[in-house]
């Protein structure tokens, strides 16, 4: 499961990853600093139930800082993207294959309008016209796609009665049968005749798949220096307010022990002596906290994987008397399932021996028997039973 970051350039992308992963990807104002994607583990949160179960919690696949349960998934910085990038403008083509690969995209925007369509200073640009513009392109690229052999894969539907969603899923191979026939129920296009579409009607079916396929968490970045109109612009439509580098800031201050900080929470607590010029930077970086709530970073991750990607957070257990595993960790792991998925689900994502030889689950909480097609539940502590090989 990935997320893409992407953008023009000089917007704050590679801020925005390294404060989610604290990686060191090269920052710079200057367009197309970075030449390839970065990729790195980032964290999305949730409640922890150690606190629920007034245990101390020993994880490890992920963190726990009091209460709140850092959970990895990864993350792609995607180089800046240009007008025509799909034309292989910039570094166009490339850059539009590495987005493909993310299930979801959050796109970072420079909501003070300083930087103009191809990432470069400016005053007064406006932040809306860059979200329409990388819409555009995705559309563009993936009608560039469909369009390709189009006559001949069309005509074989017809003549030869075949599926379109699978052959459609063959030629695209990023996106999934079910994702075509639910983007054919949208359009109420005729599958059985596709030789017969328009070209408007190819237009509009490869941007509901891109809808279906790529949908956008908007980050409006750098808001503590955006005019406030630009801010309640961008709120309307869903966007979410962001400062990456204060995050970034907030989380390198962290690790030296300056201050303990839960990401995503309005405030810090300072644990050291502090010189005049990090006081002010901490300062001014809780003004914006309580501006906003948050630095909205992650914010973005956690909208991105629960709310547009579904997701669930499961912990599986080997005791289910003491929540831990063989060796006494307690709530050792937190996976990321689809909302859905069972516990034969959650067997085979911990290894695919045990799902082979699964048996039956074991709610931790309830100590109850659970079947394989028990549907998992958000905060679900699971033991799984299975046989022996």
């Amino acid at each position: 499961m990935d997320v893409g970051i992407v953008g023009k350039p000089n917007v704050g992308k590679s801020t925005f990853f390294n404060a989610c992963t604290l990686g060191a990807a090269e920052v710079a104002s200057y367009p197309f600093t970075t030449i390839k994607s970065n990729i790195g583990v980032a964290f999305v949160t949730a409640p922890c139930p150690c606190k629920e179960l007034e245990i101390q919690c020993n994880p490890k696949n992920s963190r726990c800082i009091q209460g709140t349960r850092l959970i990895p998934t990864r993350i792609i910085d995607v180089a800046g993207l240009v007008p025509e990038a799909h034309t292989g403008r910039g570094l166009g083509n490339r850059f539009l294959d590495d987005i493909m690969r993310a299930e979801v995209l959050i796109h970072i925007i420079d909501a003070s309008g300083k930087t103009d369509e191809e990432g470069r200073p400016t005053e007064h640009h406006d932040p809306l016209e860059d979200i329409k513009f990388l819409e555009q392109e995705i559309d563009a690229w993936f009608l560039d796609k469909l369009t390709d052999k189009w006559k001949k894969l069309s005509r074989r539907v017809s003549s030869e009665h075949l599926d379109l969603h699978k052959l459609l899923a063959e030629k695209f191979n990023i996106v999934t049968e079910e994702d075509i026939l639910r983007a054919l129920h949208i359009t109420g296009f005729d599958a059985s005749r596709p030789d017969a579409w328009s070209t408007q009607q190819l237009q509009e079916f490869s941007i509901e798949l891109r809808k279906i396929t790529k949908p956008i968490v908007i980050a409006a970045n750098k808001a503590d220096v955006a005019p406030e109109e630009n801010i309640e612009q961008l709120k309307e439509i869903g966007a979410v307010p962001t400062s990456a580098e204060a995050e970034l800031a907030l989380r390198r201050a962290e690790i030296h022990g300056l201050v303990t900080y839960v990401p995503g929470t309005d405030h810090f607590d300072v644990n050291a002596d502090l010189n005049t010029a990090q006081k002010q930077a901490l300062e001014k970086i809780q003004h914006f906290l309580y501006r906003f709530g948050s630095t909205g970073v992650q914010d973005c991750l956690n909208h991105a994987i629960f709310d547009i990607l579904n997701r669930i957070v499961v912990y599986p257990v080997e005791n289910e008397h003491h929540y831990s595993d063989s060796f006494d960790n307690v709530l050792p792991d937190a996976h990321l399932m689809r909302r859905g998925d069972t516990s034969h689900d959650l067997a085979y994502k911990i290894h695919t021996d045990l799902g082979q030889t699964f048996i039956y689950a074991v709610n931790a909480r309830t100590r109850m028997r659970i079947k394989e097609d028990y549907e998992l539940q958000n905060g679900d502590i699971i033991k799984i039973v299975a046989a022996a090989k």
